[in-house]
């Protein structure tokens, strides 16, 4: 298939209908969770939808929405707590929702959740069909199976996506289900070469997360490359493929230009405000003790895990983890993904693992690495599908019981 072919494939007719299997599982997972959710804080006298709307993070965005920037809790020990952390997009559309209807600005927060996480299923499903062929080719030729050709391999991204056990989070009243739904049409339309609007979509997922920069420099990345290509007049193939910028490269570089604007643009204006300049952002974090230190708060607290025998066994747990996400990113490479994917998914994992915040929160973090899921979708997809069935459909089990009795628990997610 042809990258105008491609392309257009987007535009057909049938691209909703192709996706629908897979947001209709999605939906179906999201159901069970905010079923289970409802049954186990029911029981414990909470009221679930609370928990989704009016607690931890959620209350800061609707508090930016409500009262704008400026608000901050100084806690006992010295540290300043500033809303000026939460990036703005979210709250700009909570304000929206709650102008332009009798919603209030948790419930239009709750609303542009769900409404992003169907748009996040639906991108992820694109990007998996482009990345590894609804034809059966792709990214996953070479790999000695052939790839399933009838779009499975997407859905099952999107269903492993939804099963996450932080998948409760896409539910919430917080920023993840928005800016994975941003950063995966800004990579699909990198795939597809429309470089203006990756620019523009990649600039609005770094006015929602600070983690904007990595969908950036996918941008970036790809762009560079398909410039590379379109002066050399070479084919590239695998991971340092990347679609040939049309009209030249004049909106390949605009498609550069904008990409960067969201996150750089936010960052800008808080050093303006705390009259600190670019620094001012780093100590706005500082104060809710984040920070980037490679990864060594990560390891210490890992390590403290070894001291007693019940804890020892989650330290297990977290090293098996990380070693986990670290073979997916390695079977991404193997397996030839897109250059931006491998930039985005290396970008979120690396500053999910080596940040210096609130440990709880680092899954949390990983939820929109979901590049790193197209391996195991792959997987799924080769076997017969009443197996991948039962394997989906209990880890989905599991993983309603595990998001409401976290969601219950004393810290935030």
């Amino acid at each position: 298939m042809t990258d105008l072919e491609t392309r257009a494939a987007a535009d057909r007719p049938g691209a909703l209908r192709r996706a629908a299997p897979a947001l209709l599982g999605y939906a179906a997972v999201r159901a069970l969770g905010l079923a289970a959710l409802a049954l186990w804080s029911a029981a414990r006298d909470k009221s679930a939808y609370t928990l989704l709307t009016a607690r931890w993070d959620s209350l800061w965005y609707t508090r930016v929405a409500e009262l704008g920037y400026g608000y901050e809790v100084r806690l006992p020990n010295g540290d300043v707590h500033s809303n000026l952390a939460f990036f703005p997009l979210l709250p700009w559309l909570e304000r929206l929702g709650a102008a332009a209807g009798p919603l209030s600005y948790a419930d239009a927060g709750f609303a542009v959740s769900l409404l992003a996480s169907l748009a996040a299923a639906w991108g992820i499903f694109a990007v998996a069909e482009h990345a590894y062929g609804r034809d059966g080719e792709g990214a996953g030729r070479g790999l000695g199976r052939a790839v399933p050709g009838d779009g499975r391999v997407g859905t099952w991204a999107v269903l492993l996506w939804a099963v996450l056990p932080v998948g409760i989070v896409q539910s919430m009243a917080y920023s993840e289900s928005l800016f994975t739904a941003l950063a995966a049409w800004s990579l699909y339309a990198v795939l597809t070469g429309r470089w203006v609007a990756a620019g523009t979509l990649a600039a609005l997922a770094g006015l929602t997360r600070p983690v904007g920069l990595a969908v950036a420099a996918a941008v970036w990345a790809a762009a560079i490359t398909a410039f590379v290509r379109n002066r050399s007049g070479t084919a590239a193939h695998g991971a340092l493929s990347a679609p040939r910028a049309p009209g030249g490269g004049a909106r390949c570089a605009l498609g550069m230009l904008l990409a960067p604007l969201g996150a750089a643009g936010y960052v800008l204006w808080v050093g303006h405000r705390t009259g600190r300049g670019p620094l001012g952002y780093l100590d706005v974090q500082a104060g809710w003790r984040n920070g980037f230190d490679g990864g060594v708060a990560f390891a210490r607290f890992v390590a403290a895990k070894f001291t007693s025998f019940p804890a020892a066994l989650a330290g297990v747990g977290l090293i098996v983890g990380v070693a986990l996400l670290l073979w997916l990113y390695v079977v991404c490479v193997r397996q030839r993904q897109p250059l931006a994917l491998l930039v985005y998914s290396g970008i979120v994992t690396a500053l999910a693992l080596c940040a210096s915040s609130y440990f709880g929160s680092k899954p949390r973090l990983l939820l929109p690495a979901f590049p790193l899921l197209l391996p195991p979708a792959l997987a799924l997809a080769r076997l017969r599908t009443s197996r991948s069935v039962l394997v989906v459909a209990g880890v989905a089990v599991a993983s309603a019981g595990y998001g409401a009795f976290w969601l219950n628990g004393s810290g935030p997610p």
